[in-house]
C-alpha cells in the first residue's frame, strides 16, 4: 500500500536524509555568523571559519609557547584516560552485581532495593563530597564517572538476566550444572553484549560528569580547557572542542558496536543487520 509509513528510502536517499540536518544547522551557522560579523568584525560569539580554522591550528597542530604541548592532544589524552577508567571500573561493578542480581533470588533481594535508591541520587550532587574525600586530583573524578553510570549498567543487566527463558535455566540444572556453572557458561555469554550495550548507553551520560568534573577541578581535559576558554570568551576554540568531543563519542560507540557485531555475531542472525 502506498502510505508513507511503507514507504522506504534507498541507499543514496537514506545518505542524504542522514546528512540533510547537519546541512542545515551548517548554512543557519554560517548566515548568522555572516550576519553578526558583518555589523560587528569582532563579534567573538558566532567566529567566522578563519577565526576557527586558526584556533584549531593552534590548539592541535602547533605546540604551546608556554609548556611546548599540543594542547589539543594532551587534553584529549587526559579525558580519555579518565573516562576509560572510570568505565571499566563501571562496567566490572556493573556487570557482576547486574548478572546475579538479575538471576540470584538472595542477591536480588539483598541489593535491588539499595541499587535503585542509588540510581536516584543525582551524581553531580556527589561531587562535592569526592571532592572533600579523596582531594582534587584524579580519583575523585574517575569515581563521579564510576558512581554516575554504574547503577544504570546494574539495573540494565538485572532487568536483561531476568528476561533469560527460564527453561534454559532448568534445563541447566536437569543437566547436573551448578550455580555457578549455569552463570558461566548459560548466562554471562548471552549477557555480554547486552553489557556493552549498557555501556554504549551510558557513554553519553559519562562524558557528562567527565565535562562536570575536569571543569570544577583540573588542569588539563576537554573539559577544563572549554571551561578555561569561557573566560575569554573565545568560541573560536570552545566550538571545536565540543566538535571534538562529539566526534570521540561517535568513534568510541561505533567501535563498541563492531566489537559488539565481531564478537557476537549470533545476535544478528535473522534480523537482517
Amino acid at each position: 500500500m502506498r502510505r508513507l509509513i511503507n514507504r522506504k528510502p534507498d541507499g543514496v536517499a537514506r545518505l542524504a536524509l542522514m546528512l540533510l540536518p547537519f546541512l542545515l544547522v551548517l548554512l543557519a551557522y554560517m548566515a548568522a555568523s555572516e550576519a553578526r560579523l558583518a555589523v560587528n568584525p569582532n563579534d567573538k560569539l558566532l567566529p567566522g571559519w578563519a577565526s576557527i580554522s586558526a584556533a584549531v591550528e593552534r590548539m592541535a597542530f602547533l605546540p604551546d609557547s608556554r609548556t611546548g604541548n599540543y594542547l589539543m592532544l594532551n587534553d584529549t589524552l587526559a579525558s580519555l584516560t579518565r573516562l576509560g577508567m572510570g568505565v571499566v571500573i563501571a562496567t566490572a561493578i556493573g556487570g557482576v552485581f547486574g548478572i546475579l542480581q538479575g538471576l540470584i533470588p538472595y542477591f536480588r533481594a539483598t541489593f535491588n532495593s539499595f541499587t535503585n535508591v542509588l540510581s536516584m541520587i543525582p551524581p553531580l550532587s556527589v561531587l562535592p563530597i569526592l571532592f572533600i574525600m579523596f582531594g582534587l586530583g584524579e580519583p575523585a573524578k574517575v569515581l563521579l564517572i564510576v558512581v554516575g553510570i554504574t547503577p544504570f549498567i546494574i539495573r540494565d543487566l538485572a532487568l536483561r538476566t531476568s528476561e533469560i527463558p527460564h527453561e534454559e535455566i532448568i534445563k541447566a540444572q536437569t543437566l547436573g550444572a551448578s550455580t555457578w556453572q549455569i552463570i558461566l557458561r548459560v548466562v554471562v555469554p548471552q549477557m555480554l553484549p547486552r553489557l556493552i550495550d549498557a555501556v554504549r548507553l551510558s557513554l553519553g551520560a559519562a562524558w557528562l560528569f567527565l565535562i562536570a568534573a575536569e571543569a570544577i577541578a583540573s588542569n588539563a581535559g576537554l573539559g577544563y580547557r572549554i571551561f578555561l576558554m569561557r573566560r575569554y570568551l573565545a568560541m573560536d576554540v570552545i566550538l571545536p572542542y565540543v566538535a571534538w568531543i562529539t566526534l570521540l563519542a561517535f568513534a568510541l560507540d561505533l567501535a563498541l558496536r563492531l566489537v559488539q557485531r565481531a564478537a557476537f555475531r549470533w545476535m544478528y542472525r535473522g534480523n537482517g543487520n
